[in-house]
């Protein structure tokens, strides 16, 4: 009996999702779930070709499983990382709070933990998507549209059009998720925003996050930006309440 997982569908204009799983039952089920809804599916068994081949032919998302054999999800991501944006959902098993907040710190956009529901899992899916939508180059008619005003606070520099921010002149590069919370943040320079509120900012649908959530994605924001200023200090922490942006 062939085991191999189902082929990937042509992809047209479909939204594509890259599944990179060991686990050939999982590939299996996930893929005809996601091609249900409309999605074409790359598949991949291992870390080291699934990394090769998103660098070369990006899909819009992608489904790392953590625990891998040659190269796992957390070095595949972090390797990634290096080179691309790409928005990332990791699974993780039920005991794996380490790896998730491990995996956030390097810069997954999501994670959920096995077993999980297709359905779930098609709705965080779907809600990534359309937050990375904007980041999309603007052709046709999307050009007549008004498009979103740069925020300009002191050195920092955010371009939602185009996806871009540059701290005193020089970029930074930043997941979707990242790039929404520091939005939320700059865009009210010196307001606090709880928790709650950066939630809401970064996550749609209802989709429940806790709160290490947003504390690991403004951990990897700060360390993103001292990376071009080792004296970086524009998200400050108000310790019980949230997080605010200073234009310094």
């Amino acid at each position: 009996m062939d085991s191999s997982p189902p082929p990937a569908q042509p992809e047209t204009s479909q939204q594509v999702i890259a599944l990179v799983d060991d686990d050939r039952n999982i590939l299996t089920t996930v893929s005809i779930a996601l091609q249900a809804e409309g999605f074409a599916t790359r598949l991949y068994t291992d870390g080291e070709t699934a990394l090769k081949a998103l660098l070369e032919n990006p899909p819009d998302l992608a489904i790392f499983d953590i625990k891998m054999p040659r190269m796992d999800g957390l070095e595949l991501l972090q390797r990634l990382r290096d080179k691309s944006a790409l928005p990332v959902i990791f699974l993780t098993s039920k005991d794996g709070e380490p790896d998730e907040a491990l995996g956030l710190e390097l810069g997954a956009d999501d994670y959920i933990a096995k077993p999980f529901s297709q359905n779930l899992l098609t709705a965080r899916i779907k809600a990534i998507l359309r937050r990375a939508e904007f980041s999309r180059p603007q052709t046709g008619e999307a050009m007549d549209e008004k498009l979103p005003e740069p925020v300009r606070r002191g050195r920092l520099e955010m371009d939602p059009a185009r996806h871009r921010v540059t701290w005193d002149g020089k970029p930074v590069s930043l997941t979707v998720t990242e790039f929404l919370i520091l939005e939320a943040l700059a865009t009210r320079p010196g307001v606090v925003k709880s928790r709650n509120q950066l939630m809401d900012a970064a996550y749609s649908d209802d989709i429940f996050v806790d709160d290490r959530t947003i504390d690991s994605h403004i951990k990897r924001l700060r360390r993103k930006f001292r990376e071009v200023d080792s004296e970086f200090s524009g998200i400050e922490t108000l310790y019980g309440a949230g997080y605010s942006f200073g234009e310094a």
